[in-house]
């Protein structure tokens, strides 16, 4: 069974340290991979760009795209 299944991707406002939940949900998609994060798992995200990350990696990545270089 997938663990998302019976429940709904959730919308939220990231600020700082913390997020605010706008519409209920079990996870978040993460703005570079895609992949949904469940949110209890959730660490990284950028409060200037309201976008969650999977990982520490994801959201470097997307640093460096915003700052118009590439990750390699």
């Amino acid at each position: 069974m997938n663990r998302f299944e019976n429940s709904g991707e959730a919308k939220l406002r990231y600020g700082t340290p913390d997020f605010q939940v706008i519409r209920a949900g079990s996870y978040v998609r993460c703005a570079v991979t895609g992949e949904p994060i469940p949110l209890d798992l959730l660490r990284y995200w950028s409060v200037e760009r309201q976008e969650a990350y999977v990982d520490a990696a994801a959201s470097f990545k997307r640093d460096l795209e915003s700052r118009g270089r590439t990750g390699g």
